[in-house]
């Protein structure tokens, strides 16, 4: 949908500053960064900083991580940053289920590579002594250039995420996503339907609309913790936690009607075969009009945007994530964070790539690529909005706002966060399945759950 187009329920969007004073981040005037043709542009930049950029020079730093948007947008700027500091980058990027499985072995025999990676199980990795703590390094004025830096330009929910709960930092955010839902426009102008708002309206929707060609709404449902996300944001918008008190929370009656209403949907109007959908299976569903609804990170935007891989560019809507009645809506929200190892021989130079990946220039070249940064400057970006889309970016906006960083942080930092969200997928797969109701697979799930926190 072109910028300031109505959605079909006859609204349109709010104004983005709006949003972004919503997230306790006032936005800048728009004083655009150079474009970034020359490289001399982009080091002039950089030299603002009170920063000796060179002091590492010759030394390597290894960058590992999963493919992913951020990936993909900073891989062309490393050769920036090698000319810049010296430093040579070498990256080993896997796709996201190999890696996420891979890097806690690699980590837990003491590898002192990568000495940076993209991190997701923060509880496990801090309790093990695998993340260098990172305050210090801040604070180091011969590192960092505070002002230059400029923190108070990060989203609100990008400056609370890494902190753990004796303030250290462990990590630094590198992108910005929460739960959103996806319309193909088309599939609701024929059914003559408005956006769905609740969760009952959702349902009647993904019904009315589906076709044999066509499922009517698409989630990720494996029976593993990488496809939580969506399901999570039922639990939370139904009023349930993953994890309070230190104990799974998932069998809860809040939380039973969430994972009833998803299986629900998914077991009427859903593909084939969803119980064995990833990420990249919905993705894919709705780039190729195989489904007309989705729900899944905000970060699909950049593909659904994208005339080379999208078939529905024009069709694509961008809508808040759906609530019940007399509740708001509380998507899961995210930040993909980095971190170094905590056994690193080049962590002083790691954390020099951590600053100049997160500054204000490079997350605005970035942005240009699509990246949903942590930055509102780049938010902000005219080049930004073109390549996300300007009413994706206030859907994800929306959804960043309604989110709760508390009770996402809950689940994703505690010590066997990936145990517990293996163990409630697992639930929640049978569930769509239909192989148990929910409140037995999720009595049980929480049950395999404790007891793994128990030890």
């Amino acid at each position: 949908m072109a910028p300031g187009e109505k959605s079909p329920r006859g609204r349109g969007p709010a104004s983005r500053r709006s949003f972004v004073k919503g997230l306790g981040a006032a936005l800048p005037a728009l004083a655009l960064l150079p474009r970034w043709g020359f490289a001399e542009d982009v080091a002039a930049i950089y030299a603002n900083a009170a920063i000796d950029w060179k002091q590492f020079a010759g030394q390597t730093v290894t960058l590992a991580g999963a493919i992913h948007p951020w990936s993909n947008a900073i891989t062309p700027l490393l050769w920036d940053f090698t000319k810049l500091t010296g430093i040579s980058v070498v990256t080993d990027f896997r796709l996201e289920t190999t890696y996420l499985g891979a890097l806690p072995i690699q980590l837990a025999r003491g590898a002192g590579t990568p000495d940076v990676f993209m991190f997701t199980t923060y509880g496990q990795g801090i309790s093990a002594g695998w993340l260098e703590p990172l305050n210090a390094y801040y604070s180091d004025r011969s590192l960092t250039d505070l002002g230059w830096y400029d923190e108070s330009d990060l989203l609100k929910t990008a400056r609370a995420f890494p902190l753990w709960r004796d303030g250290e930092r462990y990590a630094c955010p590198i992108t910005s996503e929460a739960v959103t839902l996806f319309i193909n426009g088309d599939a609701l102008a024929a059914k003559n339907l408005p956006v769905p708002q609740t969760f009952d309206e959702l349902l009647a929707t993904a019904n009315a609309i589906k076709t044999n060609e066509m499922s009517g709404i698409a989630m990720r449902a494996q029976a593993g913790g990488n496809s939580s996300v969506p399901a999570m944001s039922f639990v939370f918008s139904y009023g349930g936690d993953m994890v309070k008190d230190n104990r799974a929370a998932f069998a809860s009656p809040e939380a039973i009607a969430a994972v009833e209403m998803f299986g629900r949907l998914l077991s009427q109007a859903g593909p084939r075969g969803v119980g064995g959908y990833e990420w990249y299976h919905v993705l894919d569903d709705f780039l190729q009009r195989k489904t007309a609804m989705a729900i899944d990170s905000s970060n699909f935007a950049t593909d659904i945007s994208n005339p080379a891989k999208s078939q529905v560019v024009r069709q694509a809507v961008f809508a808040a994530h759906p609530h019940i009645a007399g509740r708001k809506s509380v998507p899961f929200m995210s930040h993909w964070q980095v971190c170094i190892n905590s056994r690193s021989r080049n962590k002083r130079a790691a954390f020099l790539f951590l600053l100049w990946a997160t500054s204000k220039p490079t997350s605005m070249r970035t942005a240009a690529a699509g990246l949903a940064t942590t930055r509102t400057s780049a938010w902000s970006s005219e080049d930004f909005k073109k390549a996300f889309g300007a009413q994706a970016a206030e859907a994800a906006l929306t959804n960043l706002q309604n989110a709760d960083v508390d009770r996402a942080k809950a689940i994703l930092f505690h010590p066997q966060s990936r145990p517990i969200l293996d163990a409630f997928m697992i639930g929640v797969n049978e569930v769509v399945s239909g192989a148990r109701p929910a409140k037995v697979a999720m009595t049980s799930a929480a049950e395999k759950a404790n007891a793994v926190i128990r030890g």
